[in-house]
């Protein structure tokens, strides 16, 4: 019997680690710690949130539908900053807004590939891209990654046939949180240029990127459009996740068709999370780069809180962005350990197994810890606790 295009995937991580927590007890000095998403937990800064009522009230046009590719103001701002970012050129028209970096990465997909067609994802890869290519009828191809989470370049040529017709790239990546260097980005968009595929870059997270400088010289590629479709979000970096505002950049060829999935799907991107969007790059410049530096802070706190889990077996096989993978020392697997540490240690993280196939066992050794939403001292608790777990 066909598959229906949802049943063809698996349940949402998140929702389906939520459900953990049903029917368990957690007493005041000992509160659920949540590390289970990558999201933001405090609303927008005030003078943000000002901005938005004041659209609200006083701009008619933001409770209509707007243009399908976004608000002309917010796609020129973001085309102007991000080639300031990168040291390259972009324009306007190269650049389109989407509700959410989800939907993004599910318009690329749609524009680029037919039943059948292959995307190569290096594993462990980020679940919504894997359940978007399940219900799209195409076939998500993992290219192992080695000790250091890094994807090999000659690895994925080796996997490329005649139905490929992208490769996915996260950086800083979610969930492994390695930061991919500027040459194996640059070798990856190579050889993609190469063979004649796309390379789709979602950098979600590059707010929170500890380098500094351009991560990548691919913007400054005179002909970088016709290998490369980039992918962005405003949600991490200006606290909107619950606004879905993200964004594609790509030729506006290719924008021109990605335009038809669009406006099936949305019609338009909320005018309101646009609007706050445009104003947070225009005005939070400082606030945003005190952002990163308090993430950096916390990642920094993870590696300071490592020697109380090393010397028990743990590993800390990625850090960057929101996220620490580790690699845990227990003989179960990752998918019967989460849901214990929810009950034995009131920690709600997800398990390696929804981000790896079937057909790898790493992911039952493996952790992921999306810690943007704890502060330092919520991190040496965190650890307290995981250090304190005992064998199942």
């Amino acid at each position: 019997m066909t598959l229906t295009r949802t049943a063809a995937t698996f349940p949402p991580p998140v929702m389906e680690a939520r459900r953990w927590l049903e029917g368990v007890t957690f007493i005041a000095d000992r509160p659920l710690i949540n590390v289970s998403q990558a999201a933001p937990v405090d609303p927008p800064p005030a003078p943000l949130r000002q901005a938005m009522a004041d659209v609200a009230l006083g701009n008619d046009e933001a409770h209509l539908y707007g243009p399908v590719l976004g608000l002309p103001e917010l796609r020129a701002e973001l085309a102007a900053q991000t080639a300031a970012h990168y040291a390259g050129t972009i324009n306007a028209d190269q650049v389109c807004i989407t509700s959410g970096c989800n939907q993004a990465f599910a318009a690329a997909i749609a524009m680029l590939c037919s039943e059948a067609d292959e995307v190569i994802l290096p594993t462990p890869w980020y679940f919504n891209h894997k359940m978007w290519l399940d219900m799209s009828g195409v076939t998500s191809v993992p290219l192992a990654t080695g000790p250091d989470l890094l994807p090999d370049p000659a690895a994925a040529a080796a996997l490329i046939t005649p139905r490929t017709r992208a490769i996915a790239l996260v950086t800083p990546n979610n969930p492994g949180g390695v930061e991919y260097p500027a040459e194996l980005v640059q070798a990856f968009f190579d050889l993609a240029r190469d063979k004649g595929i796309a390379l789709i870059l979602d950098e979600t997270y590059r707010d929170f990127d500890s380098r500094s400088g351009p991560p990548h010289a691919l913007f400054q590629d005179p002909d970088w459009q016709d290998t490369l479709i980039h992918l962005y979000s405003f949600s991490k970096a200006y606290r909107l996740t619950g606004h879905r505002v993200g964004a594609m950049i790509s030729s506006a060829a290719r924008l021109a068709e990605v335009e038809k999935f669009l406006d099936t799907v949305a019609i338009c991107p909320a005018q309101l999370g646009q609007h706050a969007a445009l104003w947070g790059m225009q005005n939070l410049k400082q606030w945003l780069a005190g952002e990163r530096d308090e993430i950096l802070a916390r990642r920094a706190a993870i590696t300071a809180n490592m020697h109380k889990l090393e010397p028990l077996g743990w590993k800390l096989l990625g850090l960057g962005g929101y996220f620490a993978y580790m690699q845990h020392p227990f003989a179960e697997s990752s998918a019967d350990l989460a849901p214990r540490l929810v009950r034995d240690a009131g920690i709600l993280t997800l398990p390696g197994t929804m981000f790896c196939p079937k057909s790898d066992p790493s992911g039952a050794s493996q952790l992921r810890i999306a810690f943007a939403n704890l502060d330092a001292d919520g991190i040496v608790v965190l650890f307290d606790r995981l250090a304190a777990v005992p064998q199942a």
